[in-house]
């Protein structure tokens, strides 16, 4: 099998690290070779955060190079644009309709880019988004809003879905596990 590329792309304390457990647990559990990149970016002062997961027969890095990503997961709808062109043709982004101001825009030097997702959507690339938020909320937090996109992901790949489910009995902490059962369950509704 070629090797397959995710990107993680969100603004730091939205829960990437979780997120790339689970899809590490779901491809290790089919067998692949996984490779997952440690987080990068100011992940603790709320700036942009990249995971890269990687997998196939033999994966030798987890670095994803631009036009690469089969799939890139967006916890807030610039970053789906700032890292749209490591998408490779045929790629997907699955984006939460989030909107985090970056310091920028918190200090009046910029101005939050209008419809974003029309402007991708425009450019022929393949979105799916949802309001994962409302979602995490309805589901009883909204830290689970990364649970919620795992689901809308889960959608998109072809594994089934009791292995997603194992993946988050194994990663999430039981006290938590069935509120992100929950959030898991209605990002694949929301699809």
């Amino acid at each position: 099998m070629e090797t397959k590329s995710i990107m993680i792309v969100g603004v730091g304390g939205q829960g990437s690290l979780l997120a790339s457990r689970i899809i590490g647990n779901v491809l290790l559990s089919q067998g692949y070779d996984v490779k997952v990149s440690e987080v990068h970016g100011m992940s603790q002062r709320g700036g942009s955060v990249v995971t890269y997961v990687k997998y196939g027969d033999k994966v030798y890095s987890p670095v994803v190079e631009k036009g690469e990503a089969d799939i890139i997961i967006s916890f807030e709808q610039l970053e789906a644009a700032r890292y749209v062109q490591y998408l490779k043709k045929g790629g997907h982004i699955v984006t939460s309709t989030q909107q985090i101001d970056p310091m920028p825009v918190i200090t009046g030097a910029a101005v939050y880019p209008e419809d974003i997702i029309g402007k991708l959507a425009k450019a022929g690339i393949d979105v799916t988004a949802v309001d994962a938020l409302a979602l995490a909320e309805q589901a009883g937090t909204s830290k689970a809003s990364n649970v919620v996109l795992m689901g809308v992901v889960s959608k998109k790949m072809d594994f089934d879905e009791s292995v997603w489910q194992s993946a988050l009995e194994q990663c999430v902490p039981a006290k938590f596990l069935e509120l992100n059962k929950k959030a898991f369950e209605l990002g694949r509704e929301a699809v």
